[in-house]
């Protein structure tokens, strides 16, 4: 085979790849591949999430735990709510959406609220191989376009911090800057930020 002719195949193969991507982003078709797949190389977000309430949301849900809230708010605290859909949906990742949480058998990984949560689901920016340690140069820009949330801020929050939320009176409002201290992870400056 011609050198020209391998070029143009390559070429192709990776336009193909490309629309494909740019396909998916379109239709917001991205996948939750869970928490433990951003560990690999965010350890210190990883571990400083890990010890926040967003993390362990998913156990308040269980029979007896959290039962002083609870029963503040009207529930019975000795209910299982870890399969009632009003409750499941803010704390779990991705539910209702393309490879996000089904139940805690089919998608524990996806259990309470994680990063894809606020940064988008990484499916398609780590599958497709634009943030790997094999591709050190990839560009922000390029993550942003199939999906990487980059400035996380009040819209990722009010999805579930709102007053649907049997926690809060009916006129509550979110306050962002008040809140994001609490039961958010610390940030670190990150190795490689094109």
């Amino acid at each position: 085979m011609k050198r020209e002719t391998l070029w143009i195949v390559v070429l192709a193969v990776v336009a193909a790849l490309f629309a494909g991507t740019a396909a998916r982003a379109q239709e917001g078709q991205f996948e939750y591949v869970g928490s433990k797949s951003c560990k690999k190389c965010h350890l210190k977000e990883f571990k400083s999430w890990e010890a926040t309430k967003m993390a362990q949301t998913f156990e308040t849900l269980k029979p007896g735990a959290a039962a002083e809230a609870k029963t503040g708010a009207g529930l019975d605290p000795e209910k299982d709510y870890t399969t009632d859909e009003a409750c499941v949906k803010c704390h779990v990742t991705g539910y209702g959406q393309p490879g996000g949480f089904v139940d805690i058998e089919t998608t524990p990984e996806l259990v309470g609220v994680g990063c894809e949560m606020c940064h988008g689901p990484g499916g398609t920016y780590i599958q497709d191989g634009y943030m790997t340690l094999e591709n050190k140069e990839y560009k922000k820009a390029d993550l942003v376009a199939v999906g990487l949330v980059d400035k996380v801020g009040e819209a990722q929050c009010v999805n579930c911090h709102n007053s649907e939320s049997p926690f809060v009176d009916e006129g509550f409002v979110f306050d962002f800057e008040a809140q994001k201290s609490e039961g958010l992870h610390e940030n670190f400056e990150l190795k490689y930020s094109h």
